[in-house]
């Protein structure tokens, strides 16, 4: 029901941002094989926390400026929050919104169990210097939020931006996969490029939460796009979800948080093909997300969302068995060179052969470790509106899948939660090969993965909002 101006909330919400930009130096993360450390911050990063509380339960979301977070800081998180802030761990979702110019919070690039140089740990993809301090940050924040708590009232709405992400998967002529960059090739035989292999999802979604004085003090924001503008460069920035961020508390005020939640783009990118002439613009595209989000909440009506809760579900998916011929030339390459093998011709950078090899041999130990892995999929209520986390790089099909079945809407998916798991693409384009399927670590689930994931998150929601 819509509530008069005289009226009480039953519902509270409480939000908070504080600053994690990485100092000189911090490896960023969103590269395979080379040391990218922080020059300049073009951007600062934030760790954002939104604590909602009605009926007695209390759930927080918390959205990180980072390329990836692991399972065991996710884990951390949630226990320093249950002690510190009477939190259930099974409440906090860990978001990292996957900037490609910012650091991880933990390593994920090789199994633990794969042998890297102390002095080459940026290897596996984080900086330990990093951890302790964004983990506390992140912490501060929900303690922030926590003390703000207000009534409020929840409008949720979305819009349409079909111009700005784009399939990175192109088909070529003889059936192959590549990535094409940010336009066409030009036509050569059985490598020219004739289309994209799948959709996008141009949802611009929008959940707002408004105090008595009707001033919106968060907001959350779903849409569905890698944050590749600014990388390669090594400059810290937030990409796109930090544009768009910084563009709504413009519109709304500096005390407003926005949350960004980057959905399934494990195939999505926002480099144009179509456009000759494109460039790509972080800030051009967080502008242009804004304005349509200002729309949606032009037309948003205002409720009690008196109704919280959450459901958290595990799924065991199989963990691929590498094939015999690319096993056998991992452990050639690693028996040759078991320490890294620099590049000759580029400094601070690994030969590819080496980083495939120990890729490789990475699927192989964690599959021996334990042959499947521990999948959870948490899913959040907000009075109607759903919000569900999900680990990894799911292809876009899945999140599309999930919101067509949904038994409610909106339905806003939010990937790389919790956990960091690698790709998950269709049963399909494994036909096709490409970067997102051949099996390395960030590829090592099995074909069906995508598919489990779907209907246990279809089955997760049903439950959510059984009535």
């Amino acid at each position: 029901m819509q509530l008069s101006m005289g009226e009480t909330a039953s519902f509270q919400a409480g939000a908070a941002e504080v600053d994690i930009t990485p100092k000189a130096g911090i490896h960023l993360a969103g590269d395979v094989g080379r040391w990218r450390p922080a020059k300049l911050a073009l951007d600062p990063l934030f760790a954002r926390a939104l604590v909602l509380e009605s009926g007695g339960k209390r759930l927080c979301l918390v959205v990180l400026d980072l390329t990836i977070v692991t399972e065991e800081y996710t884990g951390l998180i949630r226990e320093e929050a249950a002690l510190r802030f009477g939190l259930e761990p099974s409440a906090v979702m860990v978001h990292a919104t996957q900037t490609h110019t910012a650091p991880s919070l933990g390593h994920f690039m090789f199994d633990e169990s794969f042998p890297t140089p102390p002095d080459a740990s940026w290897l596996r993809g984080g900086d330990p210097r990093y951890f302790d301090f964004a983990v506390e940050r992140t912490l501060e924040a929900i303690r922030l939020a926590t003390l703000r708590l207000e009534p409020v009232w929840v409008g949720a709405g979305s819009g349409v931006e079909g111009r700005l992400a784009f399939n990175r998967r192109a088909v070529m002529n003889n059936g192959k996969v590549v990535m094409p960059g940010p336009r066409w090739q030009p036509p050569l035989g059985p490598t020219y490029i004739r289309y994209l292999e799948g959709p996008v999802d141009p949802e611009v979604g929008v959940v707002c939460f408004q105090n008595a004085s009707l001033k919106i003090i968060a907001m959350i924001l779903h849409y569905t796009c890698h944050p590749v503008n600014v990388f390669p460069k090594p400059l810290v920035s937030a990409d796109w979800p930090g544009a768009w961020a910084a563009a709504m508390k413009t519109a709304f005020g500096q005390d407003c948080v926005p949350l960004v939640i980057n959905g399934c783009c494990g195939n999505i990118n926002p480099w144009n093909p179509f456009d000759p002439n494109y460039v790509p613009d972080h800030w051009r595209m967080g502008k242009v997300l804004a304005e349509t989000a200002e729309k949606v909440i032009e037309t948003l009506t205002f409720e009690d969302a008196a109704l919280l809760d959450w459901r958290v579900t595990h799924l065991n998916i199989p963990i691929r068995k590498v094939e015999l011929e690319l096993l056998a030339e991992a452990k050639s390459v690693l028996a040759e060179h078991p320490e890294p093998l620099w590049s000759e011709s580029e400094p601070h950078c690994v030969e590819w052969q080496w980083m495939k090899a120990a890729s490789v041999m990475s699927v192989h130990l964690r599959r021996q470790r334990a042959p499947e892995l521990d999948y959870e999929i948490q899913a959040f209520r907000v009075g109607r509106t759903a919000v569900v986390g999900l680990p990894g790089e799911l292809f876009v099909e899945g999140q599309l899948r999930i919101k067509m079945a949904s038994p409610t809407f909106p339905t806003y998916i939010a990937h790389c939660v919790n956990a960091y798991v690698g790709y998950l693409p269709t049963r399909e384009a494994f036909q096709r090969g490409g970067h997102e399927v051949e099996t390395r670590y960030w590829s090592k689930l099995v074909p069906k993965a995508l598919d489990m994931v779907v209907a246990a998150t279809i089955e997760l929601l049903s439950e959510l909002f059984a009535e």
